[in-house]
Protein backbone atom coordinates (compact mmCIF):
# COMPACT_ATOMS: atom_id res chain seq x y z
CA UNK A 1 0.00 0.00 0.00
CA UNK A 2 2.76 2.69 0.77
CA UNK A 3 4.42 1.54 -2.35
CA UNK A 4 1.35 2.18 -4.17
CA UNK A 5 0.78 5.84 -2.43
CA UNK A 6 4.60 6.60 -3.61
CA UNK A 7 4.12 5.82 -7.10
CA UNK A 8 1.03 7.76 -6.97
CA UNK A 9 2.87 10.61 -5.75
CA UNK A 10 5.51 10.17 -8.25
CA UNK A 11 3.03 10.45 -11.11
CA UNK A 12 1.31 13.31 -9.40
CA UNK A 13 5.01 15.42 -9.17
CA UNK A 14 5.46 14.58 -12.48
CA UNK A 15 2.22 16.45 -13.77
CA UNK A 16 3.15 19.43 -11.60
CA UNK A 17 0.85 18.83 -9.08
CA UNK A 18 3.51 19.58 -6.02
CA UNK A 19 0.68 20.17 -3.70
CA UNK A 20 -0.96 16.20 -4.04
CA UNK A 21 2.61 14.42 -3.90
CA UNK A 22 3.15 16.33 -0.74
CA UNK A 23 -0.24 14.71 0.62
CA UNK A 24 0.14 11.32 -1.03
CA UNK A 25 4.39 10.64 0.56
CA UNK A 26 2.67 11.75 3.49
CA UNK A 27 0.27 9.20 3.87
CA UNK A 28 3.03 6.84 2.50
CA UNK A 29 5.07 8.15 5.13
CA UNK A 30 2.74 7.23 7.87
CA UNK A 31 2.66 3.63 6.46
CA UNK A 32 6.32 3.25 6.45
CA UNK A 33 8.34 5.97 8.27
CA UNK A 34 11.77 4.02 7.66
CA UNK A 35 11.65 4.68 3.60
CA UNK A 36 14.18 7.29 3.32
CA UNK A 37 13.31 7.58 -0.52
CA UNK A 38 9.93 9.07 0.01
CA UNK A 39 11.48 11.24 2.87
CA UNK A 40 13.73 12.82 -0.51
CA UNK A 41 10.79 12.56 -3.31
CA UNK A 42 8.48 14.64 -0.24
CA UNK A 43 11.51 16.73 0.07
CA UNK A 44 11.83 17.59 -3.70
CA UNK A 45 7.80 18.51 -4.02
CA UNK A 46 8.71 20.29 -0.92
CA UNK A 47 11.33 22.44 -2.73
CA UNK A 48 8.66 23.27 -6.08
CA UNK A 49 5.99 24.58 -3.37
CA UNK A 50 8.90 26.53 -2.07
CA UNK A 51 8.49 25.19 1.21
CA UNK A 52 12.43 24.97 1.80
CA UNK A 53 12.66 24.57 5.79
CA UNK A 54 10.19 21.20 5.33
CA UNK A 55 12.70 20.47 2.28
CA UNK A 56 15.64 20.43 4.97
CA UNK A 57 14.26 18.31 7.88
CA UNK A 58 12.65 15.95 4.86
CA UNK A 59 16.68 15.84 3.89
CA UNK A 60 17.41 15.72 7.20
CA UNK A 61 15.11 12.29 7.83
CA UNK A 62 16.23 10.86 4.60
CA UNK A 63 20.45 11.03 5.42
CA UNK A 64 19.52 9.91 9.27
CA UNK A 65 17.61 6.85 7.85
CA UNK A 66 20.37 6.24 4.84
CA UNK A 67 23.41 8.61 4.99
CA UNK A 68 25.04 6.91 1.89
CA UNK A 69 22.14 8.54 -0.90
CA UNK A 70 23.32 11.22 -2.42
CA UNK A 71 19.75 12.59 -3.66
CA UNK A 72 19.00 13.52 0.43
CA UNK A 73 21.96 15.65 0.24
CA UNK A 74 20.88 17.05 -3.30
CA UNK A 75 17.64 17.91 -1.69
CA UNK A 76 19.07 19.41 1.31
CA UNK A 77 21.28 21.80 -0.58
CA UNK A 78 19.42 23.14 -2.65
CA UNK A 79 16.49 23.75 -0.28
CA UNK A 80 19.20 25.75 2.06
CA UNK A 81 20.60 27.63 -1.33
CA UNK A 82 17.23 28.78 -1.34
CA UNK A 83 16.95 30.00 2.26
CA UNK A 84 20.47 31.92 1.36
CA UNK A 85 22.04 29.44 3.94
CA UNK A 86 24.88 29.10 1.45
CA UNK A 87 27.52 27.72 3.71
CA UNK A 88 25.30 24.49 4.92
CA UNK A 89 24.35 23.99 1.29
CA UNK A 90 28.31 23.62 0.30
CA UNK A 91 28.04 21.41 3.26
CA UNK A 92 25.81 19.55 1.88
CA UNK A 93 26.17 19.57 -1.62
CA UNK A 94 30.37 18.82 -1.05
CA UNK A 95 28.82 15.11 0.81
CA UNK A 96 26.92 14.45 -1.94
CA UNK A 97 29.57 14.41 -4.33
CA UNK A 98 32.08 12.38 -2.32
CA UNK A 99 29.58 9.62 -3.14
CA UNK A 100 28.78 10.58 -6.22
CA UNK A 101 31.94 11.90 -7.86
CA UNK A 102 30.44 11.32 -11.53
CA UNK A 103 26.91 13.97 -11.30
CA UNK A 104 27.77 17.29 -12.65
CA UNK A 105 24.77 18.82 -9.95
CA UNK A 106 27.24 18.90 -7.15
CA UNK A 107 29.76 20.64 -9.52
CA UNK A 108 27.36 23.17 -10.58
CA UNK A 109 25.37 23.96 -7.19
CA UNK A 110 28.94 23.81 -5.65
CA UNK A 111 30.19 26.95 -7.75
CA UNK A 112 27.22 28.72 -7.19
CA UNK A 113 27.64 28.64 -3.33
CA UNK A 114 31.27 29.62 -3.89
CA UNK A 115 30.40 32.78 -6.21
CA UNK A 116 27.66 33.59 -3.29
CA UNK A 117 30.21 33.08 -0.63
CA UNK A 118 32.34 35.43 -2.56
CA UNK A 119 30.10 38.00 -2.72
CA UNK A 120 29.63 38.26 1.09
CA UNK A 121 32.96 37.77 2.03
CA UNK A 122 34.06 40.82 -0.66
CA UNK A 123 30.73 43.27 1.16
CA UNK A 124 32.62 42.23 4.91
CA UNK A 125 35.98 43.45 3.86
CA UNK A 126 34.82 46.96 2.22
CA UNK A 127 37.57 49.49 3.99
CA UNK A 128 34.99 52.59 5.49
CA UNK A 129 36.19 55.76 4.66
CA UNK A 130 36.44 58.26 7.60
CA UNK A 131 34.28 61.13 7.95
CA UNK A 132 36.49 64.54 6.86
CA UNK A 133 37.16 66.68 8.82
CA UNK A 134 35.44 70.39 8.69
CA UNK A 135 38.83 71.71 7.46
CA UNK A 136 38.92 69.69 4.66
CA UNK A 137 35.12 70.33 4.10
CA UNK A 138 36.14 74.06 3.88
CA UNK A 139 39.15 73.67 1.59
CA UNK A 140 37.48 70.84 -0.46
CA UNK A 141 36.80 73.72 -3.16
CA UNK A 142 36.00 71.08 -6.18
CA UNK A 143 32.23 71.13 -8.22
CA UNK A 144 29.88 68.67 -6.54
CA UNK A 145 29.66 65.42 -8.88
CA UNK A 146 26.60 65.15 -10.81
CA UNK A 147 23.48 63.77 -9.44
CA UNK A 148 23.63 59.82 -9.90
CA UNK A 149 20.91 58.26 -11.87
CA UNK A 150 18.64 55.78 -9.90
CA UNK A 151 20.12 52.03 -10.27
CA UNK A 152 18.52 49.64 -13.11
CA UNK A 153 18.49 46.82 -11.73
CA UNK A 154 18.88 43.43 -13.87
CA UNK A 155 16.25 41.02 -14.21
CA UNK A 156 15.93 37.75 -16.15
CA UNK A 157 13.28 35.36 -16.67
CA UNK A 158 12.59 31.56 -17.42
CA UNK A 159 9.18 29.01 -17.88
CA UNK A 160 8.15 26.30 -17.38
CA UNK A 161 4.79 24.09 -18.64
CA UNK A 162 2.88 25.99 -16.39
CA UNK A 163 4.42 29.23 -14.94
CA UNK A 164 6.99 31.93 -15.86
CA UNK A 165 9.42 32.80 -12.85
CA UNK A 166 11.41 36.81 -13.19
CA UNK A 167 14.17 37.17 -10.95
CA UNK A 168 15.31 41.01 -10.29
CA UNK A 169 18.05 41.22 -8.80
CA UNK A 170 18.27 43.84 -6.12
CA UNK A 171 20.18 42.97 -3.08
CA UNK A 172 18.80 44.26 0.54
CA UNK A 173 15.17 45.81 -0.32
CA UNK A 174 13.12 45.72 2.63
CA UNK A 175 9.53 44.32 2.25
CA UNK A 176 7.76 47.56 2.42
CA UNK A 177 9.87 49.56 0.12
CA UNK A 178 8.57 46.60 -2.48
CA UNK A 179 5.51 46.52 -4.25
CA UNK A 180 4.61 44.15 -6.71
CA UNK A 181 0.82 43.68 -8.84
CA UNK A 182 -0.27 41.20 -10.91
CA UNK A 183 -2.76 42.03 -13.57
CA UNK A 184 -4.16 39.73 -16.52
CA UNK A 185 -1.06 40.52 -18.73
CA UNK A 186 0.76 43.36 -16.91
CA UNK A 187 3.41 42.67 -14.24
CA UNK A 188 4.10 45.94 -12.33
CA UNK A 189 7.66 45.80 -9.96
CA UNK A 190 8.35 49.19 -7.87
CA UNK A 191 11.01 49.74 -5.54
CA UNK A 192 11.53 52.44 -3.01
CA UNK A 193 15.07 53.80 -3.00
CA UNK A 194 14.51 56.35 -0.36
CA UNK A 195 15.57 60.51 -1.65
CA UNK A 196 15.97 58.63 -5.29
CA UNK A 197 13.69 58.19 -7.54
CA UNK A 198 12.04 55.04 -7.42
CA UNK A 199 13.01 51.81 -9.66
CA UNK A 200 9.87 50.55 -11.78
CA UNK A 201 9.48 47.36 -14.01
CA UNK A 202 6.62 48.16 -15.85
CA UNK A 203 5.94 44.91 -18.35
CA UNK A 204 3.09 44.03 -20.65
CA UNK A 205 3.41 40.18 -20.78
CA UNK A 206 3.64 37.97 -24.01
CA UNK A 207 0.58 36.05 -22.53
CA UNK A 208 -1.64 35.72 -19.79
CA UNK A 209 -1.56 35.23 -16.34
CA UNK A 210 -4.01 33.84 -13.30
CA UNK A 211 -3.53 36.98 -11.02
CA UNK A 212 -4.95 35.26 -8.10
CA UNK A 213 -2.32 32.45 -8.07
CA UNK A 214 0.69 34.79 -9.08
CA UNK A 215 3.08 35.39 -5.92
CA UNK A 216 6.63 36.94 -5.18
CA UNK A 217 9.40 35.84 -2.92
CA UNK A 218 11.57 38.79 -1.42
CA UNK A 219 15.40 37.03 -0.88
CA UNK A 220 18.46 38.82 0.15
CA UNK A 221 20.37 39.24 -3.29
CA UNK A 222 16.89 39.47 -5.12
CA UNK A 223 13.18 39.19 -5.61
CA UNK A 224 11.91 36.33 -7.28
CA UNK A 225 7.85 36.74 -9.13
CA UNK A 226 6.14 33.18 -9.93
CA UNK A 227 3.62 34.23 -12.52
CA UNK A 228 0.86 31.19 -13.07
CA UNK A 229 0.04 30.96 -16.84
CA UNK A 230 -3.27 31.12 -18.08
CA UNK A 231 -3.12 28.91 -20.97
CA UNK A 232 0.08 26.20 -21.41
CA UNK A 233 1.84 27.58 -24.36
CA UNK A 234 5.83 28.41 -24.67
CA UNK A 235 6.11 32.10 -24.26
CA UNK A 236 8.65 33.38 -27.04
CA UNK A 237 9.92 36.20 -24.42
CA UNK A 238 8.88 37.95 -21.73
CA UNK A 239 7.16 41.10 -22.92
CA UNK A 240 4.77 41.28 -25.59
CA UNK A 241 5.46 43.10 -29.10
CA UNK A 242 3.06 44.49 -31.32
CA UNK A 243 3.29 43.25 -34.51
CA UNK A 244 2.68 46.84 -37.13
CA UNK A 245 0.01 46.12 -39.12
CA UNK A 246 0.47 47.43 -43.05
CA UNK A 247 -1.99 50.27 -43.95
CA UNK A 248 -4.40 48.39 -46.82
CA UNK A 249 -5.75 51.18 -48.76
CA UNK A 250 -8.93 49.96 -50.40
CA UNK A 251 -8.97 50.95 -54.27
CA UNK A 252 -12.14 49.48 -55.40
CA UNK A 253 -15.29 48.92 -53.71
CA UNK A 254 -18.39 47.50 -54.44
CA UNK A 255 -21.85 48.56 -54.48
CA UNK A 256 -23.93 46.26 -52.20
CA UNK A 257 -27.26 47.82 -53.55
CA UNK A 258 -26.38 47.60 -57.03
CA UNK A 259 -23.29 44.90 -57.71
CA UNK A 260 -21.64 47.96 -59.88
CA UNK A 261 -17.72 48.11 -58.83
CA UNK A 262 -16.90 51.68 -58.37
CA UNK A 263 -14.02 52.68 -59.51
CA UNK A 264 -11.48 55.78 -57.85
CA UNK A 265 -10.41 58.50 -61.18
CA UNK A 266 -7.23 58.31 -62.52
CA UNK A 267 -5.52 60.12 -65.16
CA UNK A 268 -3.98 57.29 -66.46
CA UNK A 269 -4.91 56.35 -69.72
CA UNK A 270 -4.76 52.65 -69.11
CA UNK A 271 -7.50 50.35 -68.73
CA UNK A 272 -8.29 50.08 -65.06
CA UNK A 273 -6.78 47.19 -63.36
CA UNK A 274 -9.15 44.28 -62.21
CA UNK A 275 -8.25 43.89 -58.48
CA UNK A 276 -10.21 41.25 -57.63
CA UNK A 277 -8.88 39.02 -60.73
CA UNK A 278 -5.20 40.21 -59.20
CA UNK A 279 -6.26 38.76 -55.49
CA UNK A 280 -7.73 35.48 -56.82
CA UNK A 281 -3.84 35.19 -58.81
CA UNK A 282 -1.95 36.01 -55.52
CA UNK A 283 -4.13 33.56 -53.35
CA UNK A 284 -3.70 30.62 -56.26
CA UNK A 285 -0.15 30.95 -56.60
CA UNK A 286 0.54 30.76 -52.88
CA UNK A 287 -1.76 27.91 -52.75
CA UNK A 288 0.72 26.26 -55.73
CA UNK A 289 3.74 27.71 -53.89
CA UNK A 290 6.10 24.81 -53.94
CA UNK A 291 8.33 24.70 -50.30
CA UNK A 292 10.34 22.39 -49.37
CA UNK A 293 11.41 20.74 -45.78
CA UNK A 294 10.66 22.29 -42.58
CA UNK A 295 8.69 25.18 -44.58
CA UNK A 296 6.46 22.82 -46.01
CA UNK A 297 5.51 20.94 -42.89
CA UNK A 298 4.30 24.38 -41.20
CA UNK A 299 2.35 25.31 -44.26
CA UNK A 300 0.55 22.05 -43.90
CA UNK A 301 -0.11 22.26 -40.16
CA UNK A 302 -1.64 25.60 -40.52
CA UNK A 303 -3.68 24.74 -43.14
CA UNK A 304 -4.70 21.70 -40.76
CA UNK A 305 -5.07 24.19 -38.06
CA UNK A 306 -6.48 26.64 -39.93
CA UNK A 307 -9.56 24.67 -41.16
CA UNK A 308 -10.35 22.23 -38.33
CA UNK A 309 -13.19 22.50 -35.95
CA UNK A 310 -12.85 23.09 -32.24
CA UNK A 311 -12.09 19.47 -31.08
CA UNK A 312 -9.09 19.07 -33.68
CA UNK A 313 -7.33 21.78 -32.39
CA UNK A 314 -7.87 20.73 -28.94
CA UNK A 315 -6.35 17.66 -29.89
CA UNK A 316 -3.64 19.20 -31.97
CA UNK A 317 -2.75 21.87 -28.86
CA UNK A 318 -2.65 19.09 -26.15
CA UNK A 319 -1.08 15.70 -27.91
CA UNK A 320 1.73 18.48 -28.66
CA UNK A 321 2.15 20.40 -25.69
CA UNK A 322 2.37 16.79 -23.02
CA UNK A 323 4.60 15.41 -25.58
CA UNK A 324 7.42 18.12 -25.97
CA UNK A 325 6.49 18.42 -29.06
CA UNK A 326 7.13 15.18 -30.63
CA UNK A 327 3.09 13.98 -31.44
CA UNK A 328 1.12 15.66 -33.09
CA UNK A 329 -2.95 14.49 -33.11
CA UNK A 330 -6.10 15.77 -34.80
CA UNK A 331 -8.31 12.59 -32.76
CA UNK A 332 -9.70 14.56 -29.16
CA UNK A 333 -11.85 11.21 -28.61
CA UNK A 334 -8.56 9.41 -28.13
CA UNK A 335 -6.37 12.55 -27.33
CA UNK A 336 -9.09 13.77 -24.58
CA UNK A 337 -9.19 10.60 -22.38
CA UNK A 338 -5.39 9.62 -21.74
CA UNK A 339 -2.04 12.05 -21.14
CA UNK A 340 0.06 11.63 -24.72
CA UNK A 341 3.57 10.63 -24.01
CA UNK A 342 6.51 11.77 -25.60
CA UNK A 343 7.76 9.87 -28.97
CA UNK A 344 11.47 9.92 -29.81
CA UNK A 345 12.74 9.86 -33.17
CA UNK A 346 14.45 7.25 -34.33
CA UNK A 347 18.07 6.73 -33.04
CA UNK A 348 17.49 8.92 -29.92
CA UNK A 349 15.94 8.11 -26.90
CA UNK A 350 13.69 10.63 -24.68
CA UNK A 351 14.95 11.73 -21.12
CA UNK A 352 12.18 11.50 -18.06
CA UNK A 353 12.37 13.99 -15.50
CA UNK A 354 14.45 12.36 -12.61
CA UNK A 355 12.58 12.96 -9.14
Amino acid sequence: MAEELEKKGNAAFVDEDFEEAVNLYTKALDLDSTNASVYISRAAAHVKLENFTDAVADANKAIELNPSLPKAYLRKGIACFSLEEYQTAKSAFVAGAALEPKNPSFKTWISKCDAELSVEVVEEELPVAPEPSITELVEDVAPAPPPVAPPKFKHEWYETSSQVVVGVYAKGIKAEDLKVEFGEQILSIVINLGEEDPFALQLRLFGKVIPAQCRYTLLKTKVEIKLVKAESIQWKQLEFQAIPQAVVQTVAVRNVTTGIKAKYPTSSKKPAKDWDKLEAEVKKEEKDEKLEGDAALNKLFREIYGNADEDTRRAMNKSFVESNGTVLSTNWKEVGTKKIEGSAPSGMEMKKWEL
